[in-house]
């Protein structure tokens, strides 16, 4: 009899001890495991944010260079690119800021702005349909620091005249309409009654923008299109498209102030990136650097490989 509850005790110990270590086994593997979302769950995100910041330097020097050129030149380029988007109902609030700074030192020219530009836009809007949204947008766009163009004097000396100053001019626009979301990556604001102002408290650079001579602002009403583009091409390239257009009702509404930006950025490693921008610029009332022709195109290219950090919630 006691041999018989001894074989009984050791069995139920062996098995005691088998489930024992089946448990530590699971919750071992459970351990390892990552929390992922369900797929039934269908919460989206109230709030989407994100952008990159890159920075791009280029330097040289040359010494004894038969072939010629600057002794020393060095470029630095900054650019800033956020987004904010929220998303609730029928309630939509998209913003965008876009920051850009560069300065060009070289031996014969010496520092010069290669980019200066801030582009705040802020958009609420209301579904009134799966794609059409009733809508407000404001927009701010202006510059950092003094900006100069530079000619020469009949006798080949370089002289330059200011341009541009902080804040002047600023580019203010308030805009009611109609917003088209076809999907996550393109929008389409369409307005018939958008008021613009032109502001620069500064008497010798409010002309150069079509200010009247002695005031320091302008005041516009017109028609307004704006069309934004941001895509992820790929794993590792990024689009980032904006097109502005305006028509001044009060004067010239056939020629169209121009505003078009391009940033198109891709990834070498984690850190390194090659960025393009390309920036198109038209209004009609503004001179142009070359006071013997008249209005025409701005454009501003710059392409570089730089450190950059993109971030996102």
């Amino acid at each position: 009899m006691r041999k018989l509850v001894f074989i009984l005790a050791i069995t139920i110990m062996s098995k005691y001890t088998s489930a024992q270590d089946v448990t530590v086994k699971d919750l071992k593997k459970d351990a390892t495991k990552t929390i992922g979302k369900d797929d039934k769950d269908t919460t989206t995100q109230t709030w989407k944010r994100g952008g990159i910041f890159s920075l791009n330097v280029n330097q040289g020097s040359l010494s004894n260079w038969s072939a010629g050129g600057d002794k020393f030149s060095l470029s630095v380029n900054a650019f800033l690119n956020t987004y904010a988007f929220y998303k609730k109902g029928k309630n939509s609030w998209d913003n965008n800021l876009d920051l850009a700074y560069g300065i060009l030192k070289t031996t014969s020219l010496g520092n010069r702005k290669s980019a200066d530009r801030i582009d705040l836009t802020s958009k609420y809007g209301y579904g009134v349909s799966e794609k059409w949204s009733a809508a407000v947008l404001g927009n701010v766009r202006s510059q950092f620091v003094k900006g100069y163009a530079y000619d020469k004097t009949p006798a080949g000396v370089e002289f330059s005249t200011v341009t541009s100053k902080t804040f002047m001019p600023a580019y203010v626009l308030l805009s009611l309409g109609t917003d088209y979301k076809p999907n996550a990556d393109f929008s389409l604001f369409l307005s018939p009654v958008t008021a613009r102002w032109i502001i620069a408290g500064d008497a010798t650079i409010g002309p150069l923008y079509g200010i009247p001579i002695g005031k320091k602002s302008k005041n516009e009403y017109g028609a307004f299109l704006s069309a934004n583009y941001l895509k992820q091409i790929s794993e590792n390239v990024n689009y980032k498209g904006k097109l502005d257009l305006f028509s001044n009702y009060k004067s010239n509404p056939q020629n169209v102030d121009v505003f078009f930006s391009n940033v198109l950025t891709a990834k070498v490693s984690k850190y390194i990136n090659f960025s393009l921008n390309l920036d198109i610029i038209y209004d009609d009332d503004t001179k142009n650097t070359d006071a013997a022709k008249g209005p025409a195109p701005q454009i501003l290219q710059l392409m570089g490989i730089g450190f950059a950090y993109k971030f996102k919630n």
